[in-house]
């Protein structure tokens, strides 16, 4: 879906019902985990209410049908508030004691257990994470909506959640943007995730190389922690891809429809992970390392 002129122009309840479609051909009794791209459900839940949502009502649609299935889907949040207690560095100032909290989320269901959240925490400045909204906001007005996004503060979650399967495995909830930092990927790894999700939105940059360079960064992440990867995206390049980093099934730019592969699972800790970005560290101290020095030698030379 253009998110320009169709994703944010259809309602929850039209998305759940394309979702119920698009995935009746191959969602059976075997089939382990359905993922459906970021903020599918855009109308904005309020955060109180989500378990009266139509996220969660098509979700349950789902897993009705499947019992043994696992649901994972992108869904737009908000949380509004009078308690200024409650108010906090990412809060968004409406009035006198108003306030809201906004989300982009992850949620999981299965039969098994409660609704689970996850918050993205890696924003994309200028567009999630806008600095200095009080002064910027009156003078740039909504021009950040038409680079992808909002002049709302996005509120993160300190923790990288694991969404555990009723198969005993666990996965990664990794949000957009979030996928192109491989030490902070790591984290969901360390938490237990034996295979990584990535649900996206890519249409905002058109037809350009830049769903082209996200799904890159998704190969990347898969060969930095030896995990397999199941990526969901709208309008962009929805994948599996394996531990290698090799795409083993794909559906196009702007290609509606569902793909369905297997997957393999481990628990194994790369040295990646363990360590995060070591040539990066020691790049830099090489680097302030030869610096210093060039000083040094330039001034015993004069």
């Amino acid at each position: 879906m253009n998110p320009y002129t169709e994703k944010y122009n259809t309602t929850d309840t039209r998305i759940g019902e394309l979702l119920l479609k698009l995935s009746d051909s191959l969602v059976t009794k075997n089939t382990d985990l359905l993922v459906a791209p970021e903020t599918v459900f855009a109308d904005g839940t309020a955060l109180p209410q989500f378990q009266r949502s139509e996220a969660i009502y098509f979700g349950n649609q789902l897993i009705s049908n499947h019992p043994n299935l696992n649901f994972l889907s992108g869904i737009s949040m908000f949380d509004r508030f009078k308690d200024p207690v409650k108010a906090g560095k990412q809060s968004n100032y409406i009035g006198p004691n108003d306030w809201y909290n906004d989300y982009n989320s992850a949620f999981f269901l299965n039969s098994d257990s409660k609704p689970e959240l996850y918050h993205k925490s890696k924003l994309v400045v200028g567009v999630e994470n806008f600095p200095y909204q009080n002064i910027l906001k009156p003078l740039l007005g909504n021009i950040m909506i038409d680079l992808g996004g909002t002049v709302a503060m996005k509120t993160t979650q300190e923790d990288r959640e694991v969404f555990r399967l009723n198969n005993s495995e666990a996965t990664a909830p990794i949000i957009c943007y979030e996928s192109v930092y491989g030490e902070y990927v790591t984290g969901y790894v360390k938490n237990g995730a034996n295979f990584l999700t990535i649900i996206t939105n890519d249409a905002w940059w058109d037809n350009t190389q830049g769903h082209k360079q996200h799904l890159s960064y998704a190969s990347l992440r898969a060969v930095e922690t030896r995990k397999s990867v199941v990526r969901s995206a709208n309008t962009g390049i929805s994948a599996f891809i394996d531990e290698t980093g090799q795409v083993t099934k794909s559906l196009g730019y702007e290609k509606q429809g569902s793909i369905k592969s297997k997957i393999t699972v481990n628990n194994k800790q790369t040295f990646y992970v363990k360590h995060g970005d070591y040539i990066a560290r020691i790049a830099q101290f090489l680097a302030l390392f030869l610096f210093l020095f060039c000083i040094i030698k330039y001034k015993r030379s004069r």
